[in-house]
C-alpha cells in the first residue's frame, strides 16, 4: 500500500467516525507501528491535518473548528491525475522564480510551502522539476511596489488617482488625474487602463512609468468594458486607439512555419500560398508596437498594405542603416 493510499484511509476513518484507536488503524492499514506514527506526524506537521489524540476517548479524532476541518488541510494529490500533479509541480517551480519584491511577494513563501506539502509524495520530486524546467523573464521592467499597490487599491475601491507619469516617448512628465478601470499584464509588464481627466479620454499607462501615485477621495468615472475594448482592444498591441485599420503582412515560407501558429491578435486572418509563404492580416490603430514587431522579423516579412505602414517601416530601416555608417 502506497503512502498516498494510507493517508487517504486514515482521513476516511477519521472523517467517518467519532474517533479511531491506534490499534484499529494498524489493523486497517496493515503497517508497522513506526510507519503509522510517521504517517500521523506527516499529516499533522506537513499537511496541517487537525488530528489530535483524545485521552478520554483513548483514540484519534479530527479537531473540529466551527464544525469543519482546518481550512489549510488537504490531502496530497489524491484527486489529481499524473498530468495534474506535474502541472502543480511546474507551478511550484514558476512561483519560486517570481520576483518577491512584487505585490504577491509576501504570499509566495507560504504558498510554496503548501504546494510542497501537497506534492512531496508525487512520483517526481520538486527539486527534479526545479532542475529540468527553467523560466526566463526577459524584457520585464521593474515596477515600484508602492505605486503598483496604490494603483491596485484605487482600482478596487473605485477611487481616482493623481499620478506623475513619465512618457518615455516624449521624455516628459505630466501631473494628471485618472480614473483607473483595469490592470493588464501584457508581455511581462503591467499597464493601467484608465480614463484620463486631463485629456478627457481613455488612456493606457505603463505602471513602471508612474513616478508617484496618490489616491483621491473622489469617485472614479466608470467606463464600460465594451468601450474600453473598442478603444484599447480593437487594434494590435497594448498601445491602441479607436480608429482601426488593417495591416497585410507577407511572410517568407521559412518564417511562415512559426508565424502561422502564433496569435498576433484575436481577430487576425491568415492564409498560406502555394509557395509556402503566409499572409497575415491584423487590425491596428497605433502602429508603434506593430512596427517594432515587424522589424524583429527582419527580411522574413514584407508589409503589403497599407502604404503608410509600409513607409513607416522603410523610414525605420533607413534610420537603422545610418546608425551603422
Amino acid at each position: 500500500m502506497s503512502m498516498n493510499e494510507r493517508l487517504y484511509k486514515i482521513d476516511q476513518m477519521l472523517s467517518e467516525r467519532r474517533f479511531v484507536t491506534f490499534d484499529e488503524m494498524l489493523a486497517r492499514l496493515e503497517v508497522s507501528r513506526a510507519t503509522l506514527k510517521r504517517d500521523l506526524a506527516y499529516m499533522r506537521d506537513r499537511l496541517k491535518a487537525p488530528i489530535i489524540f483524545d485521552r478520554e476517548l483513548r483514540g484519534y479524532r479530527f479537531d473540529k473548528i466551527d464544525g469543519a476541518h482546518s481550512a489549510q488541510y488537504a490531502l496530497p494529490g489524491l484527486w489529481f491525475s499524473a498530468e495534474e500533479i506535474h502541472a502543480l509541480l511546474t507551478m511550484q517551480h514558476l512561483l519560486s522564480n517570481l520576483d518577491t519584491s512584487g505585490l504577491l511577494g509576501p504570499h509566495i513563501s507560504p504558498l510554496l510551502s503548501r504546494l510542497t506539502a501537497l506534492l512531496c509524495t508525487a512520483e517526481n520530486p520538486a527539486d527534479e522539476v526545479q532542475k529540468r524546467i527553467k523560466l526566463k523573464m526577459i524584457g520585464a521592467r521593474k515596477i515600484c511596489l508602492e505605486q503598483f499597490q496604490t494603483a491596485g487599491s484605487a482600482l478596487l475601491r473605485r477611487k481616482r488617482l493623481m499620478i506623475d507619469y513619465h512618457a518615455r516617448g516624449t521624455n516628459e512628465t505630466t501631473h494628471r488625474e485618472v480614473s483607473p478601470q483595469r490592470l493588464v499584464y501584457y508581455h511581462g509588464n503591467w499597464y493601467l487602463d484608465a480614463w484620463c481627466h486631463l485629456r478627457n479620454s481613455i488612456r493606457n499607462f505603463s505602471v513602471d512609468a508612474i513616478q508617484h501615485a496618490e489616491i483621491l477621495e473622489k469617485k472614479a468615472k466608470d467606463i464600460s468594458d465594451k468601450k474600453l475594448d473598442d478603444v484599447l482592444g480593437a487594434g494590435y498591441g497594448i498601445f491602441s486607439g479607436a480608429k482601426v485599420q488593417w495591416a497585410t503582412l507577407l511572410f517568407t515560407p521559412e518564417l511562415a512555419r512559426w508565424v502561422a501558429v502564433e496569435l498576433w491578435h484575436p481577430k487576425q486572418k491568415g492564409k498560406f500560398y502555394e509557395d509556402g509563404s503566409y499572409e497575415l492580416k491584423i487590425p491596428y490603430s497605433n502602429d508603434s508596437e506593430l512596427v517594432m514587431d515587424i522589424l524583429k522579423c527582419g527580411s522574413g516579412v514584407k508589409v503589403i498594405h497599407p502604404k503608410e505602414l509600409r513607409q513607416h517601416v522603410i523610414v525605420e530601416i533607413d534610420a537603422m542603416k545610418l546608425t551603422y555608417l
